[in-house]
């Protein structure tokens, strides 16, 4: 017996029929995430119930030495959750289960199966709601949430994944059942915690998570406003910021991606925008009074030709919907498109989007933008048709080249969406070959035998017992004695 085959034992008795896949037309349907533009088929899909099953299912496969791959939602963009060919994919999305709501002391305990959107509606009842919100946050998990350290559009001023998880119950590459961080707002001890949220299932699964909740604001103001140009619209977010006003979000949209959520959703954008900028406002009714009429004042004088309020329920939600729906709503004027995830300095919006249209004309590939710009974190989306020779080479040299622009004026490569499969051959751009060992020092000490999500992050992944770099000495770090090979 192979040790799949004995992995696939264990997995049949210990779940249900319809929790272990070995069909090969079914396994297909897991083939990529988000990013489809990468495909593998995994050896085997299981769907573990409970925290325990899956554990179990990963100590079998640290016994075999089996690579497994940790699935949630598999809406992520970047090929994090790209299966391997030989190994196991373990779905997180039966352990959904919402554990509590704790209105006293702001917390929430979930599984990370749970989608996103359900821990807002079930702390709302309680004046609560949890603020980081990927704009699929409808259909996206916690787990990939945590994996991924997602943002959102209220990141601007809520912060990050990281910034809203106070513990976690976390299953090792060896399948042991630890816990990390905890109820505290800083935990002691080593930031083990702050290690896993963003390692991208690199060192292991969690299984349980207790995020902080924020109270309801007392008032939410939203806008609309429309300018000829993305320079223009660039310029209003500098002129807000540099007042030290934070909205809760700024949202930027160009021509195209207006376009695409036209298309889509009907949402009735400023007929002939360049540009849109979707401003949300929140906190204390006076507070946020003083805010609107400044914002609306620095949207006028920076060129401004059309500015929308939100007045019901139903006209916000409306606005956010072509925001919220721009990558699908891509698919109505492309068959296929490359989402990429740079940061820039708010300051080098004009230039940075001047260049990215000029690499756009030079190529003949058509690219939208769509953005967190309050916060420099940019959205394009590389437009190519799969059916036509040549068509997505071309798209991805584009998709590097707007990486490169993003590193050429401070930025990096990812903020949000993760290094995964899709930018690892990046990683050397933006990071020394020290650096890049010294992080791996720090995944072999989670997962020495390289089980976990093996392939991601790292453009040349190095077996944990090898001499790290090119040199033939130690590394520094074990020189130094604050490390060591595993």
């Amino acid at each position: 017996m192979t040790p799949l085959q004995r992995l696939t034992a264990t997995a049949r008795a210990l779940l249900p029929d319809d929790g272990v896949i070995t069909d090969p037309a079914r396994l297909r349907t897991y083939e990529c995430d988000g990013l489809a533009h990468y495909r593998v088929t995994p050896a085997l899909v299981v769907i573990p119930e409970t925290a325990e099953q899956l554990a179990e299912i990963v100590r079998c496969c640290a016994e075999q030495q089996i690579p497994y791959v940790a699935r949630g939602s598999g809406t992520g963009l970047s090929g994090g959750s790209l299966p391997h060919a030989e190994g196991v994919l373990v779905v997180t999305s039966r352990l959904r289960a919402i554990k509590e709501v704790r209105r006293e002391d702001q917390r929430a305990v979930v599984e990370p199966g749970v989608i996103n959107l359900d821990v807002t509606r079930a702390a709302t009842p309680e004046g609560y709601y949890y603020a980081p919100d990927p704009s699929s946050q409808q259909i996206c998990s916690i787990g990939g949430n945590v994996a991924e350290n997602s943002g959102g559009a209220h990141c601007l001023k809520y912060g990050f994944t990281t910034n809203h998880v106070l513990g976690a119950e976390f299953v090792t590459a060896a399948g042991d059942r630890v816990r990390l961080g905890g109820d505290a707002p800083d935990s002691p001890g080593y930031d083990l915690l702050g290690a896993v949220v963003g390692s991208e299932g690199t060192l292991g699964i969690v299984t349980e998570v207790t995020v902080r909740l924020v109270r309801l604001p007392e008032k939410v103001v939203t806008l609309l406003v429309g300018f000829d140009s993305t320079d223009r619209a660039g310029a209003a977010v500098s002129a807000i910021i540099a007042a030290g006003i934070v909205p809760a979000a700024i949202e930027m949209m160009d021509a195209l991606a207006i376009e695409a959520a036209e298309a889509a959703v009907h949402c009735n954008y400023p007929d002939g925008a360049g540009a849109v900028l979707v401003i949300e406002l929140d906190g204390p009714a006076a507070e946020v009074d003083a805010e609107y009429a400044d914002v609306v004042r620095f949207c006028e004088e920076t060129g401004a030709f059309e500015t929308r309020t939100a007045k019901t329920p139903e006209e916000r939600v409306l606005i956010w919907k072509g925001r919220k729906s721009a990558f699908a709503a891509v698919g109505r004027i492309s068959p296929d498109y490359i989402v990429q995830d740079g940061v820039i300095p708010r300051t080098a919006l004009p230039e940075v989007l001047r260049a990215i249209a000029e690499l756009s004309e030079r190529s003949g590939v058509r690219v939208a933008n769509v953005f967190h710009a309050g916060d420099g974190n940019l959205h394009p989306l590389v437009l190519f048709d799969d059916a036509v020779p040549g068509a997505g080479d071309a798209a991805e040299e584009v998709s590097r080249g707007i990486l490169d622009l993003c590193l050429q004026h401070g930025g990096s490569i990812t903020g949000e969406h993760g290094v995964g499969a899709d930018k690892a051959a990046h990683m050397p751009k933006m990071y020394a070959a020290d650096d890049l060992d010294t992080m791996q020092l720090v995944r072999c000490a989670f997962d020495p035998d390289r089980i976990s999500n093996p392939g991601k992050i790292f453009p040349t992944p190095r077996l944990c017992g090898e001499r790290p770099g090119r040199r033939q000495g130690a590394h520094p770090l074990q020189e130094a004695g604050v490390a060591e090979v595993f």
